[in-house]
């Protein structure tokens, strides 16, 4: 009888040490890993890169979703942190405020000119992602914040010399423009060149999966968000939930044909205020010269 007893404690015990551990790593996916930023390091080697931009530095955000989970404290804190890494360019690829956000005059002014800290020697740059379309107030956030507006146009960045990078941005819209519609001014321009033209091509995307859609080839580099890596991600798994637009690319890297394709995992939550084992991130990308 008292070994019975015994028997059922031990059962009762282990149950409760699951239930621990299970409350546990719910509460941490709510209320700890949602508010961690860390920084995704990659180098990025490319032949025949111009010694002027030899270790040329891109940080790439994505996905705040301001409003919800992602709120003053933290981009104050990502400001800080982006600052350290000393960037050449700030790129942000959409959903910088959550679709649910109730955006006032005060709010808008007060992440503008949190953004406008953000400090760049040669250029911050921003196109908008689905949830950014509630709000007519994004494009002055982003102008005010310092960023260009970089939905279907593009740019040129010159440092320490005559030769460039090339970066452009494709919208999202909720119109029926297509993937080569929305690139199309700046396919015309890198077309005009016979030879000596950009020495390294960007684009910023959205949604990664639009790629299906479009010809990759004339980039080297296009960086996405959307996808969060699925916010939740298990063990042998991988990620869990994908939104539509992230069905087919949502890890960090894919190679595709001569194209490097980088996805954010994003800083924020969307949807639902839980990430677990996918830590908030923002990347460094290191453009170095291969010797």
């Amino acid at each position: 009888m008292a070994k019975e007893k015994e028997k059922h404690f031990s059962i009762l015990k282990l149950l409760i040490i699951i239930l621990l551990i299970i409350a546990g790593i719910i509460a941490y996916g709510f209320f700890i890993e949602p508010k961690l930023i860390t920084v995704k390091e990659q180098k990025i080697t490319i032949n025949n890169l111009p010694d002027n931009f030899n270790g040329f530095k891109v940080v790439h955000i994505s996905d705040l979703h301001y409003g919800r989970m992602f709120d003053e404290k933290s981009l104050k804190k990502l400001v800080k942190s982006i600052n350290e890494q000393k960037p050449d360019i700030v790129v942000l690829t959409g959903d910088l405020i959550d679709k649910d956000t109730n955006m006032t005059i005060d709010e808008a002014n007060k992440i503008s000119n949190l953004l406008n800290k953000i400090n760049s020697t040669s250029g911050k740059y921003a196109i908008n992602g689905n949830n950014d379309l509630k709000f007519d107030e994004w494009t002055n956030i982003i102008t005010n914040g310092g960023f260009k507006d970089l939905n279907n146009t593009y740019d040129t960045i010159y440092k320490d010399g005559y030769q460039n990078i090339f970066i452009a941005g494709a919208s999202t819209s909720q119109d029926k423009l297509s993937i080569n519609d929305k690139i199309k001014t700046s396919i015309d321009y890198l077309n005009s060149f016979d030879k000596d033209g950009p020495v390294y091509k960007i684009l910023l995307i959205h949604e990664p999966d639009v790629i299906e859609d479009m010809n990759v080839n004339p980039f080297d580099l296009i960086l996405a968000g959307h996808s969060h890596a699925g916010q939740i991600r298990l063990p042998f798994i991988g990620a869990f939930i994908l939104p539509e637009g992230a069905q087919k690319y949502y890890e960090n890297h894919y190679k595709i044909e001569n194209s490097d394709l980088y996805i954010s995992n994003g800083l924020g939550v969307s949807n639902y205020n839980f990430r677990l084992f996918n830590t908030p991130s923002y990347s460094l990308y290191r453009l170095v010269k291969n010797k």
